[in-house]
Order: structure tokens, then sequence, then C-alpha cells
């Protein structure tokens, strides 16, 4: 994963496209993170070794036209590359090594201290699961009923979320612990929403889920590690997301 970064101070909303063009014919990227503190981030996953060069396109004048170049080496000897569908009916590594599934899950997992994340860590080392399902969002449930140490949203004093202003230090924190997923060869099967919720991310509205799902692939899709679950029991959240959204949601994480 090739981060490539830029201070500005910009409006939550803004944008740029990065387009790559070498050694493949023509690569484009959608989307911006804002990593906080005018710092904005394209992420990149390079699929060949060798020099790429790169421009931005964007609306925003002082995103438009930046371009550069870097070397993509060799991969790691525990660095297959994304899994894949191999043969319609079993999964391998890009680099043709073949991928038994084998999973369990930790819903809240990066939500509970660092005492506890990291003794889950401890835990996974010794054992031989090599995918891990997990949500995004904090959860409210039996034995979830701590807060989270951070929340994905900014809040005011009352606890009243600013859904047009991600939190920074959440992400930061989500990205440490995937990191550390990786290090132990484990995918991570992100769940993207969920029904068990006090805090107001399972009844979003329909603009604020979509600019919530274009942040998070922004920010996430380029770990090779990391697989997009829509939702955990989406049935239960019908009465806000009827299933003509649930299409358009996928489509949008598919693209």
């Amino acid at each position: 994963m090739h981060p490539l970064a830029q201070k500005f101070v910009l409006a939550p909303e803004s944008g740029a496209i990065l387009h790559v063009d070498q050694p493949l014919p023509f690569v484009v990227l959608d989307g911006l993170g804002d990593d906080g503190n005018g710092r904005f981030l394209i992420r990149f996953m390079p699929n060949q070794e060798g020099n790429w060069e790169y421009v931005t396109r964007s609306n925003v004048a002082e995103l438009d036209g930046r371009s550069g170049q870097f070397n993509c080496g060799a991969p790691s000897p525990d660095n297959h590359g994304p899994v894949q569908v191999h043969n319609t009916y079993h999964f391998a590594y890009a680099d043709g090594t073949a991928y038994f599934p084998f999973g369990t899950t930790c819903y809240a997992w990066t939500h509970q201290g660092r005492k506890l994340e990291d003794q889950t860590l401890a835990t996974l080392a010794q054992t031989s699961f090599n995918k891990l399902r997990m949500c995004v969002f904090p959860k409210d449930y039996v034995y979830n009923k701590n807060e989270p140490e951070h929340y994905p949203y900014e809040r005011d004093a009352a606890g009243t979320n600013d859904f047009t202003q991600f939190n920074p230090a959440f992400f930061h924190h989500l990205e440490r612990r995937l990191a550390d997923l990786g290090c132990l060869g484990i995918e991570a099967d992100l769940i993207l929403f969920h029904p068990y919720d006090r805090w107001g991310y399972a009844t979003m509205t329909p603009e604020e889920d979509f600019r919530y799902l274009r942040y998070v692939i922004a920010r996430l899709a380029a770990f090779r590690h990391v697989w997009w679950s829509l939702a955990n029991e989406y049935d239960f959240m019908l009465d806000d997301k009827p299933m003509e959204l649930w299409d358009q949601f996928f489509q949008l994480v598919q693209e």
C-alpha cells in the first residue's frame, strides 16, 4: 500500500482522483481520505513491481495536477497479495498461493481498550485462524456495554454526532489494529453496518451512509487483507435502510 499525502485546509467534501499509468495502461482511484489536521491521503496498492507514476485531478486547485513517482519493490516472503476467487469455487492469493479460509468472529474487539485488544491478538497468534469478522462501528450488545475509547465521528459535549466530520483518531486506531492482524496473516472481514447500536450509526440518513462508505473505502480498500461485509443482520435495519438502499450500497462497495 502506497500512501500519497499532502497537507491542505479544505472542506469536508473535497475530493480528488489519482491517475496512475505506469507500469499498467491506466488506473484511476477516486477517493480522498481526510487524515486530520489538514492532511489528506490517497491510498493505492500496486500490483506489479517497478516504477509507478501518478498525477492527481481535482476540483480543488491545491489538489489538482500534483504528480510524482515511486518504486514498488518485491513483496516480503509472507506477502502473497489479496485473496481472490480461484477456479470459481476456491480461493487463492494474488500470487497463486492457495488460501483455505478458517475464520472466527470478534465483532467489537477494536473497541475494548488496549489491554484486552492486545490479549485478543496474543490469543489469535496461538491459533490457526486466518480470517476474522469484525465491525467498524462499536457494538451495544451483551458483554459489549462499555463506551469505546474513540468514536467514528466528532461529537459535542452532549454526545451529539457531527456526521459531516469523521474522527481521524478512530480510524488511526482501526488501521493500527488492521495492521496487527496483517502481521498475523489474518484476513480482516470488515462489517460496515450492524443494528446493535446506541450511538446513532445504525440510523444515519442515506446521505450520511454514502458519505461513510466512500470515506471508509477510500481509507481502507488499499489494505491487501481487507474484505467487505455490508452488514451483520441487515434485515433488522430495513425500517431505516430498505432493500433498494442496500442494493446501492453494494454497487458502491463493488465499484
